[in-house]
């Protein structure tokens, strides 16, 4: 019987805002599986469901979990704070039923269980940030490259949002947020407002408000949400508010409304509003327009006057030595006419000769009016809405003394902010062989070019990572060249010695058929096999979480060794003698139990020391030592 998935968003933390049915989800499900802090924060409301946490950075191993557990019929509830479909575990556990090629229809059931996300929680405790358009940025670049990022914090600087920055910086991850004040700083003024909301309703709650030049002064972390206002938020006795945009519809201080509620929404009163279609207009009246329907005021206002209004918006830029687009921006902005565009319309449909005059007018009055929209015009060509908005971004900017490129070259459709995909693998000579050839050398700097990077690990592999859409192509090079290629992350790797450059060599055979079956294999955490060809184990097998050392023809077995921390030890010694016939047999069956009973995330060590007895082996508890803090701290 399929089981169910509650994926459940229970907001801030607090249980005053955990919504009714999340609160049902969780006493509901069999099975509960979060980060550890998610899991201390709904404590409260936990009953006698088993338990699965797991540390940050995890969110795969428990999205892989919970489908597992689901599909052997539980019920099982995957928490996440805010919103689990913003930032949260949503996506993921999707992405791990796609793989798995999960239906709808025939397949475990999964309700999402929607939550108060961050920028709602943080937005009410400052006031009324988010009044107006918005948008939220992860800083996190763990699985989003930075550079696409920062495009997208550029993009909503210019395009004036409200931004909410999640994510925005870690132990780790300092210059981000560095990085996005400095990009901000380019289109917003230094005293735009901004809140810095850390553990919204938590214990810890702490509310800041202040601005973008001084935002780094205060205290931002991983639970902190910071919200940046636009052009149009202000302070007020202590709040941080955005105008909805009403003082344009509205005299707010006004008893009686000028305008009766039937006429708010008429083209007169709304000058900014993209113009409708209205009964019994035909299309032919429209020829004039975009595809996309970019038809503002001031382009009626060039097809009934002709070129005037184009010559008065030059004549105006020459009094007032600003960039005709720049001006035109702000004019719209006040609900003023885009004479600009009407300009280039009037050149497109052959009329005046409206835009080169208007060049070389501007010219001489010291307006810098020559965009690549107008030269397209000039040439007959057409100008899109996107090349016309980006032309007057650009000329605004330059007002600003901003200087950016001279003209924009639209990006091919449907690619401006194309989704990067990230080909990783780890890359070695062989299982027993440690040299590589000048050959493979010089194919794997091919492979990997300018974009892509190789880092060294101290477990006999190079890690390749490159941005491509063909992997297989990558991989074909590569064995081509006799490289061994294995996945990386949470999978099983058998790391064996030299053999002293194989005059030992008579393990060779066993650790590359321990590789041909285990190697690459999904665990619940990454699993090394070391195996070492004579006593002497120069290359730390018995460290490893399952060492093996061949002496005396027959092979030795140690479990459970932890080779990082400051607790760091060897792992137990649990057999001697053993006959090689029997060694790929007794290690398949030691990796096929925890796999099976490992919990997510659970080191080999630590599942030993959980489950007791292996195949037979004990494990014994170690002596305890205390270890006294570092001088230095850390």
């Amino acid at each position: 019987m399929a089981g169910k998935l509650l994926i459940i968003g229970f907001g801030p933390g607090s249980f005053e805002h955990i919504t009714k049915r999340a609160r049902e989800a969780i006493e509901e499900s069999e099975v509960i599986i979060g980060y550890n802090t998610y899991v201390d924060l709904i404590r409260g409301l936990l009953t006698d469901q088993e338990i699965v946490r797991t540390g940050m950075t995890e969110e795969v191993s428990r999205a892989q979990e919970a489908v597992r557990q689901a599909e052997a019929g539980k019920k099982v509830a995957v928490i996440s704070s805010g919103d689990a479909g913003v930032y949260g575990m949503a996506g993921l556990v999707y992405e791990v039923l796609m793989e798995k090629g999960w239906r709808r229809e025939g397949g475990v059931e999964v309700e999402i269980i929607p939550g108060i996300s961050a920028i709602n929680s943080s937005a009410s405790l400052l006031g009324a940030p988010v009044m107006h358009d918005a948008c939220t940025i992860s800083l996190s670049d763990h699985l989003t490259p930075w550079e696409l990022i920062a495009r997208r914090v550029e993009a909503a600087a210019q395009a004036d949002f409200v931004i909410a920055l999640y994510n925005p910086r870690s132990g780790r991850r300092t210059r981000q947020i560095v990085e996005t004040q400095r990009i901000l700083l380019k289109y917003r003024s230094a005293e735009t407002p901004v809140g810095i909301v850390k553990s919204a309703y938590r214990d810890r709650q702490h509310v800041v408000l202040t601005n973008l030049r001084d935002m780094l002064d205060h205290d931002i972390g991983m639970l902190t949400t910071v919200i940046i206002g636009n052009a149009s938020t202000t302070v007020y006795d202590g709040l941080m508010i955005t105008p909805r945009g009403y003082q344009r519809k509205y005299t707010l201080g006004a008893e009686v409304q000028p305008l009766k509620p039937h006429q708010r929404l008429q083209e007169a009163a709304e000058p900014w509003a993209l113009r409708q279609w209205e009964a019994g207009d035909d299309e032919d009246d429209w020829d004039e327009e975009e595809p996309d329907g970019f038809a503002p005021s001031a382009v009626r206002e060039a097809d009934h006057g002709g070129a005037a209004a184009a010559a008065s918006a030059v004549r105006e830029a020459e009094r007032g030595g600003a960039a005709i687009a720049a001006s035109a921006v702000r004019e719209a902005e006040r609900g003023g006419a885009v004479i600009a565009a009407s300009a280039v319309r009037e050149a497109e449909r052959g009329g005046a000769a409206i835009a080169p005059s208007a060049v070389r007018e501007a010219e001489r009055g010291g307006a810098v009016i020559a965009t690549s929209a107008v030269r397209e015009a000039e040439r007959g060509g057409a100008a899109s809405p996107l090349s016309l908005a980006m032309e007057a971004l650009r000329l605004s900017d330059r007002s600003r003394g901003v200087e950016t490129a001279d003209s924009y070259s639209a990006p091919p459709a449907g690619v401006l902010f194309r989704q990067q995909s990230i080909f990783e693998l780890a890359v070695s000579p062989g299982v027993a062989e440690k040299k590589f050839t000048a050959r493979q050398m010089l194919a794997l700097a091919d492979v990997v070019g300018d974009n892509g990077t190789m880092e060294y690990t101290p477990h006999h592999q190079m890690i390749v990572r490159v941005p491509t859409d063909n992997p297989d192509e990558i991989t074909s090079k590569l064995r081509q060249e006799g490289f061994l290629l294995s996945p990386i992350g949470d999978v099983a790797q058998v790391k064996a010695c030299d053999f002293c450059n194989g005059e030992k060599g008579d393990a060779i055979p066993y650790a590359e058929e321990l590789n041909k079956r285990l190697g690459g294999m999904k665990v619940p955490k990454e699993l090394r096999i070391g195996l070492n060809g004579c006593g002497m184990a120069c290359y730390g097998a018995v460290q490893e979480d399952i060492g093996i050392v061949y002496r005396k023809e027959k092979f030795d077995l140690f479990l459970g060794g932890k080779t990082i921390g400051r607790n760091a030890h060897s792992g137990q010694p649990v057999a001697e003698g053993i006959e090689p016939e029997r060694l790929i047999e007794t290690i398949e069956n030691i990796v096929a139990r925890y796999i099976t009973n490992g919990h997510p995330n659970e080191r080999f060590h630590k599942f030993f020391k959980r489950v007791k007895e292996i195949e037979g082996y004990r494990h014994q508890d170690m002596p305890a030592f205390t270890i006294e803090n570092a001088v230095c701290g850390d």
